[in-house]
């Protein structure tokens, strides 16, 4: 551009100095009339230019660009450069493109964008094939228009996508899809379904397996603890030097049953598909109950028993399947009373945190290291094996806790300091408070 302007500067001197030395030989009037007649020209033969110009941006190709003289050579040059690298650029922004639609395509799981209000801005074939969607048609469209099941709906609008969420497919029963949203910038969403059909199958079959086996080794179970308890009533029958053995093969056969039993719960639990109960649930009869349990199990196991208290608001009740939160919550405050040393304090409180219903149990007992933490709900996880043996723990009760929750549209939050103690709450969702008035 500095060149243009000064090849313009250089041709209006020139100019200038042409009508000056024809001022000087002939007239002022011979001088004005050669000095006009020369910026007309100059006018013209820019306004063709801008003409052309005009021209080739209505049908913009690198062949056809105009070659230009004078001022406009270096213009139209310039113009050419510039196509150039804007043609450079198109072509690896398209390949790129092309191989991201082919990475895309490529893989197993079905991508879908969705914008601001939820409307479908691009997806995978796989999604089209397992979402049953139609890009060509379905653009622009609200995926609640075409994807009309009401669980989806409720978590597409929840706003809680820490989670997946399985989702039976609308067009074949038998097919099992996992569907995740993850939100990125501008509030658009990335939608990822995932066929988990073949791992369903999987898991179903090791639910059953587990839940026969179990129901199998119940009976046998069953018979040898009855021998043991009839043998060792019986006077004289168990020789002084054996009874150790045969208090032992008890304690086990114990033990035994109590881990048979809580593989039955959670395997009933998880294989319960259809929504729990959503009676209404006295949440203070319920935590006094649990309450009164926990006490009887505090004495069982120690000769100076736990300090158990409870604080819990009366007008605060739940809706739900009472017999499964009661099993959840007497686990969590049997673990408590287990690894709170004798004597220690509990403390079981029922309370409204914001507007979510929060049941919460704390102890001062041992406390759990972080790295635990997030695995304490798995089967059979324990961060101390031997002390878990003698407290008599299954090591399934957190794992029975998570899945009823699951249940109830809850979550557990665990918090613990060594040597101070441990906190596990339920967070349920505000959706199942149900308020009472309490008489005066």
């Amino acid at each position: 551009m500095p060149d243009i302007r000064l090849k313009a500067i250089l041709l209006i001197c020139a100019l200038g100095v042409i009508s000056l030395f024809t001022w000087l030989i002939s007239s002022a009037n011979t001088a004005l009339l050669i000095f006009s007649i020369g910026l007309l020209l100059y006018l013209i033969s820019h306004i063709i230019w801008l003409h052309k110009l005009h021209l080739w941006f209505k049908n913009p190709e690198l062949t056809a660009v105009p070659e230009g003289s004078g001022l406009w050579e270096d213009v139209f040059t310039a113009l050419l450069q510039y196509e150039r690298n804007n043609q450079r650029n198109q072509t690896q922004l398209n390949s790129a493109l092309e191989r991201f639609s082919l990475a895309t395509s490529a893989m197993p799981d079905g991508l879908v964008i969705l914008g601001v209000s939820n409307e479908i801005e691009w997806c995978t074939p796989n999604a089209e094939s397992q979402l049953g969607l139609n890009l060509s048609t379905d653009k622009n469209l609200p995926i609640v228009n075409l994807i009309r099941e009401s669980h989806f709906i409720a978590y597409l609008y929840n706003g809680d996508y820490d989670e997946p969420f399985k989702l039976k497919s609308w067009r074949n029963t038998e097919i099992v899809l996992e569907i995740q949203l993850i939100p990125f910038a501008n509030n658009q969403k990335l939608l990822i379904c995932r066929d988990m059909t073949q791992l369903e199958k999987v898991e179903v079959m090791r639910r059953d397996f587990i839940a026969n086996v179990s129901h199998e080794l119940r009976t046998p179970l069953t018979v040898v603890g009855g021998f043991l308890e009839t043998l060792s009533d019986m006077e004289g029958a168990v020789p002084e030097s054996l009874k150790t053995y045969f208090a032992m093969m008890e304690e086990q056969t114990i033990r035994m049953r109590r881990i048979i039993e809580d593989l039955l719960t959670l395997s009933t639990i998880e294989s319960n598909i259809s929504e729990p109960d959503d009676s209404e649930i006295d949440m203070h009869s319920l935590l006094k109950s649990v309450q009164n349990d926990a006490i009887g199990l505090s004495q069982g196991l120690n000769k100076i028993k736990h300090q158990i208290h409870l604080e819990a608001d009366a007008t605060l009740n739940l809706n739900g399947a009472q017999e499964e939160l009661r099993s959840a919550f007497s686990n969590l405050v049997s673990n408590a009373i287990r690894y709170t040393p004798n004597g220690g304090e509990i403390f079981i409180s029922w309370t409204l945190q914001g507007e979510q219903p929060v049941f919460s149990v704390r102890d001062t007992g041992i406390g759990i290291e972080q790295k635990h933490i997030e695995r304490l709900t798995e089967r059979f996880y324990r961060v101390d094996r031997s002390r878990s043996r003698e407290t008599g723990g299954t090591g399934l009760g957190l794992s029975i806790v998570k899945h009823i929750l699951i249940r109830h549209q809850a979550k557990l939050e665990i918090s613990s300091e060594i040597g101070v103690g441990s906190t596990f709450s339920a967070v349920f969702p505000k959706a199942r408070v149900v308020r009472k008035s309490v008489p005066n």
